[in-house]
């Protein structure tokens, strides 16, 4: 078998996600080689033309269409395909299709002996987390989920917007299912070590709860109300990718909210959810038990209740766990 090289991508997918993740990547300068994958090969083979185009700009990558062949050796497999959410469509109507889709994919990089990690992309992103997990039968830690990573993004930015103050600063997570279950930690979030409740009076907002239901509203509605608009999300996404991929390669170790299998952790057993974990060379090292209040406990088994529900359902329907 080829040695892995972990500045290799494989972006399997390149409808406007994996095309949008492909362009972040690109000018992020952290890979040497990409290739691009897609069930239509004129497309993957059209936008590996248009990202060389623009490599003169950039820091040297190769970039290219190929097939599942081309993945052996790559350090890392994002899987964007899937088929898109619609308007009137939740994330939780995806699975069937998808499923579907990832039945076809995941064996196709199995059976090739591949040592890279798998980055699942595609909605929903727990549950094809879990069924990439299980189809591959690649070690738990090398397969995670972009989970939450652009919901806490969301809500940094909205904090921020909102305080007047770099969103960088604030430190917060949406926790849970990627979709309409999940839940802002709002008992712990600070602004560099600030209570948030203290740093808000200091900004002169006193509405606490009111202030977090509007904020956390907003991000969870964020996707419907891009799709209502432009009929897709990819420009956030394609960034929280990025910074998967960068944590992965220069092994950070930082910690981001992905989705990966859970043992134990607030009561939570073999479901794919996102919580915060450090994230490195090897995927996900550790899951981090943040601290919630009673509330947000409730909330978070709400949450891992749908999960398991759509865990048994594929089980049933689709023959995967």
């Amino acid at each position: 078998m080829d040695k892995m090289n972990i500045r290799k991508a494989a972006m399997i997918g390149c409808g406007f996600v994996g095309a949008s993740s492909a362009f972040a990547l690109m000018q992020s300068g952290i890979f040497s080689e990409m290739v691009m994958i897609d069930a239509d090969h004129a497309k993957a083979e059209g936008e590996a033309m248009d990202l060389s185009h623009g490599l003169p700009f950039a820091r040297p990558v190769k970039i290219y269409d190929g097939d599942y062949d081309d993945i052996v050796d790559a350090g890392i497999i994002i899987i964007t395909a899937g088929a898109n959410q619609k308007p009137d469509e939740t994330r939780l109507d995806l699975i069937h299709k998808n499923v579907e889709i990832y039945k076809q994919i995941i064996p196709e990089i199995a059976k090739r002996g591949c040592e890279g990690i798998l980055l699942i992309v595609s909605n929903p992103v727990d549950i094809l987390t879990y069924t990439a997990l299980k189809l591959s039968g690649f070690p738990e830690h090398r397969v995670i989920g972009s989970g939450t990573v652009l919901d806490t993004a969301r809500l940094k930015y909205l904090i921020g917007e909102h305080l007047g103050v770099d969103n960088r600063s604030v430190h917060a997570f949406i926790i849970g299912e990627h979709g309409d279950s999940e839940l802002a930690a709002w008992s712990n979030a600070n602004i560099s070590g600030v209570r948030l409740s203290d740093f808000c009076e200091m900004r002169g907002h006193f509405m606490h709860e009111e202030s977090e239901n509007r904020i956390y509203e907003k991000v969870r509605n964020s996707a419907y109300e891009i799709i209502e608009r432009k009929h897709a999300t990819y420009y956030g996404i394609a960034m929280a990718v990025k910074r998967i991929c960068e944590c992965i390669i220069r092994n950070e170790q930082s910690i981001l909210p992905v989705s990966s299998m859970m043992h134990g952790i607030y009561g939570m057993k073999d479901i794919v959810i996102s919580m915060p974990a450090i994230v490195g060379k090897d995927g996900v090292e550790n899951v981090i038990p943040i601290s919630l209040d009673e509330e947000e406990k409730m909330q978070l088994k709400r949450s891992a209740d749908i999960l398991t529900g759509m865990k048994e359902m594929i089980k049933k329907e689709h023959g995967i766990g």
